[in-house]
């Protein structure tokens, strides 16, 4: 429910955006999902898709708003699922060089979390978009 659900024109425009050079059938703009959902953890992402998947519903990941993968395309409408919200650390293991993290952790903000511990995340230039925001790694 509100304020974690939107169906207006604005929000929908928002999370279709894309800076991608790849074009929808005959050039147009990308085509919006049906709705937007900004889940907070984990538990929630998990409901959420089974019921997209219960539902026949297509689900589009939103993370950094660049869409240089072509991921917002919500080519069938769908559910736009807005990670943003979700950027914690989750755990860090300095013994194995690994932390967990949300999908919407940034490089800067995880850097900033690894100072003084010896450690760093190296921002990738492998990928559109990679290292700009993170899933497990090792640092």
């Amino acid at each position: 429910g509100d304020p974690n659900v939107s169906t207006a024109v604005a929000v929908w425009e928002r999370h279709s955006h894309k800076e991608s050079m790849h074009t929808w059938v005959g050039g147009a703009a990308v085509p919006p999902s049906d709705a937007v959902v900004w889940p907070q953890a984990v538990g929630q992402v998990q409901e959420l898709a089974t019921l997209c998947y219960r539902c026949h519903v297509p689900m589009v990941p939103y993370g950094t708003s660049t869409g240089l993968d072509g991921g917002i395309n919500a080519m069938q409408g769908g559910i736009c699922f807005d990670l943003s919200h979700m950027d914690a650390i989750a755990e860090l293991s300095l013994e194995d060089f690994s932390v967990a993290v949300e999908p919407s952790i940034t490089c800067k903000a995880l850097n900033s979390h690894l100072r003084g511990t010896g450690l760093w995340f190296p921002i990738s230039t492998v990928g559109a978009g990679a290292g700009s925001r993170g899933g497990r790694s090792g640092g």
